[in-house]
């Protein structure tokens, strides 16, 4: 493995932004200086750029196996690897889900060789595999997902013994449990009585409303401080779940949201329509306001894109016929370090919520996500002279569509780095597919 070096750039972490130069040995990071004249070693400029670490997109559905007319583990992983991430870790909603150990090495053998980044491995949470979940952590689990609310897959909801068990062993073994909290029984019932309403861009808006989220939020934070297991709660979405959380978050619970939902909200409906339709659901303008407050004030401690892709044939059917979902990986890095740089957030939480916080959640810091002596040397480099557009057509999922087709960014994504190889150049992969699965701790 040949020698790289990161000549004079902006390096950004969450303790601040520092000039310098990064010299990589082995694929780690070997050291921080002003300069490193030696001769035979690759270069890369960075001069006038941003280098992060490389970001850490803890929530992907690639949909292999069981999905592949929607995406696979080779474009999305190449997606990733266009858009800075250089780890991902992989929902367990596949077919079958992975509910056991077996499944988990299956599933690992069939993506060994396709990742153009590196990858980690969900099991599901179910009253059937909780038993399980010892086994499937021995055998490379980074974590555990559980589905409280209806999605992809219709995946069985954890009883609530089920989810303190988990929990409870969750502070034992030190491993995190995703949770995509929605009550079933309530988005049910409002489901139904948007079916009876006349249909309009908002009818799915409508049958997930925030009572939904914020009731499985409450729980689970609750239960997580009363285990003191790792809770993980994702694609946050309401101002309500906030406002709960800013005054009760339990310390070992982490909060996830994603960019569409400080980037969107109901007005965007009506143009795009189930382009956006996603679970939970893109909200209000007040609901976008706060996300960003809670943000801002480390009561949203992490981002993940949510990328769950399907085909264009599928989100244009009726409007609670079509799957929820939209394509996140490539662009969440993009979006994020955009949005620093038009002044909504300070670089140094682009860094944090990307990068440190998903690493950390996940046992994989310092390893992943920091930028140390002795990390792998994965760097996400941007340039803030050269804005750049967004183009659906040029993306690298199987189906190149997204809301935020011709949306201006301010920095454009120059390299992608993963553990001392350049592995993007100017949103493009290059070489081949060499990512390596990480496995929890």
């Amino acid at each position: 493995m040949s020698d790289l070096i990161i000549r004079d750039g902006y390096i950004v972490s969450p303790q601040g932004v520092t000039r310098a130069s990064i010299y990589v040995s082995g694929g780690k990071i070997a050291a921080f200086g002003e300069k490193f004249d030696i001769r035979g070693v690759d270069v890369v400029d960075a001069s006038g750029m941003y280098v992060f670490p490389g970001f850490v997109d803890e929530h992907v559905h690639f949909r292999e196996p069981g999905y592949e007319w929607k995406e696979d583990f080779s474009t999305g992983s190449a997606a990733a690897a266009a858009g800075g991430v250089t780890t991902v870790l992989e929902m367990s909603n596949t077919v079958p889900p992975v509910a056991d150990a077996s499944t988990l090495r299956k599933k690992a053998e069939l993506v060994r060789s396709k990742s153009w980044v590196d990858y980690g491995l969900y099991g599901v949470l179910t009253d059937q595999s909780l038993n399980n979940l010892e086994e499937m952590l021995e055998a490379g689990a980074v974590g555990f997902k559980a589905f409280l609310g209806p999605t992809t897959g219709d995946i069985e909801q954890p009883s609530d013994p089920t989810i303190i068990e988990a929990l409870t062993l969750s502070r034992e073994k030190g491993f995190t449990i995703a949770f995509h909290c929605e009550n079933r029984h309530l988005v049910h019932h409002y489901e139904q009585k948007a079916r009876r309403e006349p249909v309009s861009p908002l009818s799915h808006l409508h049958s997930r409303p925030a009572i939904c989220e914020v009731d499985s939020v409450i729980k689970i934070n609750y239960y997580a401080a009363k285990t003191g297991g790792r809770a993980l709660i994702v694609h946050l979405s309401s101002g309500e779940a906030v406002d709960y959380l800013r005054g009760n978050k339990a310390p070992s619970v982490f909060v996830e949201t994603c960019p569409q939902y400080l980037l969107l909200d109901s007005n965007d409906y009506q143009r795009f329509g189930n382009l956006i339709k996603v679970n939970p659901p893109i909200r209000f303008p007040e609901d976008r306001e706060k996300l960003l407050q809670g943000l801002r004030a480390n009561v949203i401690t992490n981002i993940g894109s949510d990328h769950a892709p399907h085909t264009l044939e599928e989100k244009r059917k009726n409007v609670f016929e079509a799957p929820a979902g939209m394509f996140g990986v490539e662009l969440q890095g993009p979006l994020m370090v955009d949005m620093a740089l038009r002044g909504r957030i300070h670089l140094e939480k682009v860094a944090e919520v990307l990068s440190t916080n998903p690493a950390k959640t996940f046992g994989l810091y310092p390893r992943k996500g920091g930028l140390l002596i002795g990390s792998d040397a994965d760097f996400a480099i941007f340039d803030p002279r050269t804005p750049t557009k967004i183009q659906a057509a040029k993306l690298h999922s199987k189906h190149r569509f997204t809301p935020f087709d011709g949306r201006e960014i301010l920095a454009k994504h120059r390299y992608t780095v993963l553990r001392g190889k350049i592995i993007a150049v100017d949103g493009e992969p290059i070489g081949a597919a060499a990512g390596q699965w990480i496995k929890h701790g």
